[in-house]
């Protein structure tokens, strides 16, 4: 997150002639999503769970790519993939009740994309979609947390390694990820099970467990795109 004095609230009258430029690929290949992603997440990528380096908090995330810098979902050859929201909304926060820009992103441009006011200073349909996402990330926050906290308290979160081999020789083992457990969920009590069923967290968590079946297949299309 931003420094809060390195944004800009945006306004018509600051940025009438400020304009977004279409979003690229970003070199990332895990990124933090809520459980509303989860089902559109799942049917591309991974959804695990890793652990915040300050806190030590679990979080969920997308898994974009094998490792730092790589995002093989986003490519034309993954039929156009999966794109959180967390990354849509790149060089956009709220802030408060407002919107606010990160004015040294290279998202923004007085040169080229599409201005983000009309004539009459009311917001333009690219920042209208922007001004959706952030509301649906904001939205999503605390679902997803209570989601995190029931599968943390009730320790129904196992670490997953995963271990691949590429065409080439190369070889990559990922650590530091961690899925929903399905032998303890198995072994809850009625009582228990009913009470994550109705929370909605059950379906969230057998999605993650789903979502294992696009580890192999993003292994592929790495394979795919490599040089030879």
């Amino acid at each position: 997150m931003k420094e809060a004095n390195a944004l800009e609230l945006l306004t018509p009258q600051r940025h009438a002639s400020l304009r977004m430029r279409s979003l690229g690929i970003a070199p990332t290949h895990f990124v933090p999503v809520s459980t509303r992603e989860f089902a559109a997440a799942a049917a591309f990528c991974p959804v695990l769970f890793s652990k915040d380096a300050a806190t030590g908090r679990f979080y969920a995330g997308a898994m974009l790519g094998m490792k730092a810098g790589e995002n093989l979902v986003g490519t034309a050859d993954d039929r156009g993939g999966f794109t959180p929201l967390l990354l849509q909304r790149q060089g956009f926060f709220l802030s408060g009740e407002h919107v606010a820009i990160d004015r040294s992103d290279a998202r923004f441009s007085e040169a080229d994309g599409e201005l983000m006011f009309d004539d009459s200073g009311q917001p333009a349909p690219a920042l209208r979609t922007v001004q959706r996402i952030l509301g649906e990330i904001h939205s999503g926050s605390a679902e997803t947390e209570a989601f995190v906290n029931a599968m943390t308290l009730g320790k129904l979160i196992e670490p997953i390694d995963i271990s691949l081999q590429f065409s080439d020789g190369e070889k990559l083992t990922l650590q530091g990820l961690y899925c929903v457990s399905l032998d303890r969920l198995q072994q809850l009590d009625d009582a228990a099970a009913l009470a994550l069923f109705r929370a909605g967290h059950l379906q969230h968590a057998y999605t993650m467990r789903a979502s294992l079946q696009q580890i192999p297949r993003l292994a592929r299309l790495r394979d795919r795109l490599k040089p030879r």
